[in-house]
């Protein structure tokens, strides 16, 4: 049985994650941005499962961590999308470049 090397997902997590942090920078919709934050997070549990299946004394600790990181990413959105929720209501729109205070 073969296995893929290291450096492949290694890559495809560094790819994932540069361009959506390209995305996420540009992005001028909450919602837009919101998605752009998960796929990061993402790219990131790719690598920590990766490292997990090839480092056997620490495949544990990397699985640990991405659910760890998985939990806090289902924090995230929804705690974001309260705060979009609550702008749209207010504003009529989710662009971020227009919010400027986030105040009752």
């Amino acid at each position: 049985m073969t296995t893929i090397p290291l450096t492949y997902p290694l890559t495809l997590g560094a790819i994932l994650f540069g361009l959506v942090l390209y995305g996420a920078l540009t992005q001028r919709n909450a919602i837009r941005i919101l998605m752009c934050v998960e796929l990061m997070l993402n790219a990131v549990n790719i690598n920590l499962v990766a490292f997990a299946a090839t480092l056997r004394e620490a495949a544990a600790a990397g699985q640990i961590f991405a659910l760890f990181v998985m939990t806090v990413a289902a924090a995230e959105v929804a705690l974001a999308l309260a705060i979009i929720l609550i702008l749209a209501r207010r504003e009529s729109h989710i662009d971020i470049e227009r919010v400027h205070l986030l105040r009752w």
